[in-house]
């Protein structure tokens, strides 16, 4: 990464690498020590951090929490009703939301604990027979458990890649996704380029390259926050994102897709510049459900309780990571 920033400002790399690297959070150490100072799999310390991810930092206190059969949920369904709804609810905190938050922490099947969500996820919702299967629901579900499933290690199982075959069924003519069917793309349906991102590229079909393709230039041709009127909670930073979009979220896709390098990035880019901190870091602004002026769907706040890792308007660990990698992915490219 560069010495100075493009805001200007001078940089504090050094200080908040050595931030990211403190033993505290394992799965963010990992991270720095693997994506930003290309650390090998074999080194003795990335061995280590992964090593500790479970058993320290924030997996570990979402694991602390896990029943003894794999879910969060007080018990298993008894009916059809409650089958729809296991795993699911309540919104943020059942076991797919936990879930979704361990395989970005690095988690997966190896695990004899993640290997039991797996488990719940194919037998509750990738079943053919399942009153309320993943196969062709919404994209964002779809995408997430298609995204959190090979992140698990399972990109090859058969059940998984059918999540991605209907991903490529219901992309729009104009490259977006959106959860409502027959309408055009939106910003705010990232899930199926992030699934795409998560398979590693040998697993990728030309089809899939294609969806890509498109899809990257959807988000480009709309500076990855331009959709109608300006929208705040675009602008600001979060985590868990759950199925919410911002700006950071589309960099971050993006980047990893290999669109480090276009120009059409930088608006985005001066958004996240100007929100970095004299120090060097960025904050947490806000917890999901975070829903701008006028929004009149989405969860009921007052039955909805958030699933925090770190104190909003504070600094974070988890933006800051994705930030600067959002930065050097950008650098390597240009």
């Amino acid at each position: 990464m560069s010495n100075s920033s493009e805001s200007g400002r001078p940089s504090e790399d050094g200080k908040v690498t050595d931030w990211l690297l403190e033993v505290d959070q394992p799965a963010v150490r990992y991270y720095t020590l693997v994506e930003l100072l290309e650390r090998k799999p074999s080194d003795p310390e990335v061995v280590s951090a992964r090593s500790r991810i479970a058993r320290a930092g924030w997996a570990n206190d979402q694991l602390q929490e896990q029943g003894s059969k794999g879910f969060w949920e007080s018990r298993e369904p008894k009916n059809v009703g409650e089958w729809v709804n296991f795993l699911y609810f309540p919104t943020f905190l059942a076991t797919n939301w936990r879930a979704l938050v361990l395989s970005d922490l690095g988690l997966d099947a190896t695990n004899p604990r993640i290997k039991k969500i797996a488990d719940l996820i194919f037998e509750y919702k990738l079943r053919r027979s399942s009153p309320f299967n993943f196969f062709y629901e919404e994209a964002c579900i779809s995408a997430n458990t298609a995204r959190m499933m090979t992140r698990f290690g399972y990109a090859d199982d058969v059940r998984v890649r059918k999540l991605y075959d209907w991903l490529l069924e219901d992309q729009r003519v104009d490259g977006g996704w959106n959860c409502s069917q027959d309408t055009p793309g939106t910003l705010d349906v990232w899930e199926p380029l992030a699934a795409f991102a998560a398979l590693p590229k040998p697993k990728r079909s030309p089809r899939m390259e294609q969806a890509i393709s498109s899809g990257a230039e959807f988000y480009l041709e709309r500076k990855l926050f331009e959709e109608g009127r300006p929208y705040a909670p675009w602008l600001r930073f979060h985590y868990p994102n759950h199925y919410f979009y911002d700006v950071l979220v589309g960099l971050d896709v993006l980047t990893e897709l290999g669109f480090g390098g276009d120009r059409r990035l930088r608006p985005a880019l001066k958004v996240l510049m100007d929100k970095r901190r004299a120090d060097g870091t960025w904050l947490l602004d806000r917890s999901h459900p975070d829903l701008g002026r006028g929004v009149t769907i989405g969860p009921d706040r007052s039955k909805t309780k958030p699933l925090v890792l770190e104190e909003p308007g504070k600094p974070s660990k988890w933006i800051t990571l994705k930030a600067l990698r959002v930065l050097k992915r950008v650098e390597d490219a240009g």
